[in-house]
């Protein structure tokens, strides 16, 4: 059993290190304190876990669960609305219903389903384009602490991808920890406890229509879709229904502490899926139990990690999120623009979720996919064929 086990570790540990910085980002960008992001980070981190345990035990199969790296990067890109950081968190509580609904009502997913692949991976793209700007800018306004971090990333890149952007995040970590030597920092071991942060939900326009519509649809589009297509490759059906429940009730809990989504994982559940976890396919699922076990215990570190970006030089951990998300973000314009007839409403898509403009307190990846649709039935109405 050690090979699942190893595998489930590994699946993990690469899916945590890779993107935590970009949760962070996403949960300051929407109003949240370095406390309440700790504290979201905490319960993403527990509640994922548990849903990859509960999953995987239950139907023998090495079904993982993550947080919405996607969504999160869509906070970041979002900012704050209307209400400000607890009306981000009735969002949150929103999209848990929405996901629950899903399940309940199967048509929910079969509408999500026709908006056109090529709109909602173009508003994905606009999303992620600042954050995978970050590098860039980066090198200019800190080179001697982010150029380790890319020449890190790219020499990996080459000889282990999948260890790439955590190598990056490990390289990132050492220029912290120069930086801190050097500027002689104490830290207190005290703020190092992990701590929940309850805060209490208001429901806002701008929040379930700025908010909760896109990263709904974002979490839905770009990982449980994709994820039962992996893990059907694979050779294994994912339960949709039972998947939806247990994912929809984990947002729900962790919405109050902090936690903006969690779904069935997209590109980390090959890690614990392929055979590579296991030759016999009958024993993959203990994999999933222990990607949720170490997961759990990664979550027990939160407050490390916050720390870790609190106290880091400027434009460090933004060089690591930015490099985090260029797989999905080339993935994304790859599927926006592969149609050439569907090429120019995702352009128009792309440039709205980019644009960052928020009109009437709404943000920039709702209309996004409003005036995509519009464009695309306007250059398509009537025709045949």
């Amino acid at each position: 059993m050690s090979r699942p086990v190893v595998a489930g570790i590994v699946t993990a540990l690469v899916g945590f290190t890779s993107s935590f910085a970009v949760v962070l980002t996403g949960l300051a960008a929407v109003g949240a304190s370095p406390a309440q992001a700790a504290s979201g980070l905490l319960a993403l981190s527990l509640l994922m876990g548990l849903s990859c345990i509960v999953l995987a035990w239950r139907y023998r199969m090495p079904i993982t669960v993550a947080w919405s790296t996607p969504g999160a990067a869509l906070l970041a890109a979002t900012g704050l609305v209307e209400g400000g950081w607890s009306a981000a968190v009735g969002a949150f509580i929103v999209v848990a219903g929405l996901i629950l609904l899903t399940a309940v009502w199967p048509q929910l997913g079969r509408l999500i389903a026709r908006i056109p692949p090529s709109i909602a991976q173009a508003m994905l793209a606009g999303v992620l384009l600042p954050l995978c700007l970050a590098p860039v800018s980066g090198v200019v306004t800190n080179p001697w602490g982010v150029l380790p971090v890319i020449i890190t990333w790219l020499v990996f890149l080459r000889l282990a991808a999948r260890w790439a952007v955590p190598l990056a995040f490990v390289a990132a970590s050492i220029v912290v920890g120069i930086h801190l030597a050097t500027n002689q920092t104490v830290i207190d071991p005290t703020t190092l406890i992990p701590a929940f942060e309850l805060t209490v939900p208001t429901f806002t326009v701008g929040g379930i229509v700025g908010i909760a519509l896109p990263l709904f649809l974002v979490t839905m589009a770009s990982q449980n879709v994709p994820g039962v297509a992996i893990m059907r490759s694979y050779g294994y059906e994912v339960p949709w229904r039972p998947a939806m429940f247990v994912t929809g009730i984990g947002t729900a809990v962790a919405a109050p502490f902090g936690g903006h989504a969690i779904n069935l994982a997209a590109i980390s559940a090959a890690l614990a899926a392929a055979p590579e976890a296991d030759a016999d396919a009958k024993r993959r699922w203990v994999a999933g139990v222990s990607t949720g076990a170490t997961a759990v215990l990664l979550g027990a570190a939160s407050t490390l990690f916050v720390a870790l970006v609190l106290l880091a030089p400027a434009a460090v951990i933004p060089a690591v999120a930015g490099i985090a998300l260029f797989s999905a973000f080339g993935s994304a314009v790859q599927q926006a623009i592969d149609d050439p007839g569907e090429r120019m409403p995702a352009v128009v898509t792309f440039l709205v979720a980019a644009s960052g403009v928020a009109i009437a307190g709404v943000s920039a990846a709702f209309w996004a996919l409003v005036v995509g649709l519009v464009v695309r039935l306007a250059l398509h109405a009537g025709r045949r064929g």
